[in-house]
């Protein structure tokens, strides 16, 4: 692609930021925090499932298993809610944290390395969060952080640029080859998506393969996860809504790069001192 086109691309996608500048930040955290407003709906809808599951699992009684939906019902609706209003933003995300742990460990996680491997990815979005907030507290412009070479958070947003890109991986590992168009449309997802996921990763024309990739996994997120269309007393209603609010996650980690940049540990920032 020449440099004409990319730069006609970039001057677009500038002109869309500008006009959603003011509400695009929101959306950020909210796609970033869905997965876990969703889970906390689910353990309230499915209580007695969850709890009867954990008790099996661990053979703990019914207090514990019952402690353990509550504490995964509260400790990520209300802290959702925070770092939707922007307050306790650090508190909030250090229980969300602990809820990653906790369900890791509590639903035996460790010992799948897929589902693994996406709580550890989930915790990239996290990351991002804790790093726009040390951005906002210590810089005069809220949402405008100040980029330093040295500063924690700079690091925190390449942490949180990688573990989204990790994310990304983990949902293109369900190919099944059941229906042909699907899979088709998957291996496409591939190839139009990994290579802007790396650019995405090091911090090169960040902002424009952000852009890029939001709008497609948006589409693709609708067309391959319509969890709606499955009655929710089937498995695959859960599977494909699990996977459909992962996918949001991305999408919300891929806004926050948009709105905040890559941050000083990026080809983009580097590039200004050549």
């Amino acid at each position: 692609m020449s440099e004409a086109v990319i730069k006609k691309l970039e001057d677009y996608s500038d002109v869309v930021l500008r006009r959603t500048k003011d509400y695009l930040p929101f959306l950020s955290r909210l796609c970033l925090v869905a997965t876990f407003m969703e889970d906390g709906v689910r353990m309230w809808s499915q209580w007695k499932e969850q709890s009867n599951y954990i008790n099996h699992h661990w053979g703990c009684g019914s207090v514990l298993s019952n402690m353990f939906v509550i504490y995964n019902l509260f400790g990520q609706l209300i802290p959702s809610i925070l770092v939707l209003a922007r307050k306790y933003v650090k508190i909030s995300v250090g229980l969300l944290f602990g809820v990653v742990f906790i369900q890791t460990v509590g639903y035996g996680i460790l010992f799948d390395v897929r589902f693994l491997l996406r709580n550890v990815a989930l915790l990239g979005g996290l990351v991002l969060l804790l790093a726009e907030s040390m951005g906002e507290t210590k810089s005069m412009f809220a949402g405008v952080p100040t980029l330093g070479e040295n500063r924690p958070q700079n690091y925190m947003q390449l942490a949180g640029r990688v573990l989204i890109c990790l994310m990304f991986l983990t949902l293109l590992g369900e190919m099944s080859f059941n229906n042909v168009f699907t899979e088709l449309v998957r291996a496409v997802e591939l190839i139009v998506g990994l290579p802007l996921m790396i650019c995405v990763c090091i911090g090169y024309k960040t902002k424009l393969a952000s852009c890029c990739l939001v709008f497609w996994l948006f589409f693709l997120n609708i067309y391959l996860n319509p969890f709606w269309m499955y009655s929710s007393s089937r498995a695959m209603h859960d599977f494909v809504k699990y996977d459909f609010f992962q996918t949001l996650s991305v999408i919300g980690g891929l806004l926050y790069v948009v709105t905040n940049g890559p941050g000083g540990v990026s080809f983009d920032e580097h590039k200004k001192n050549w």
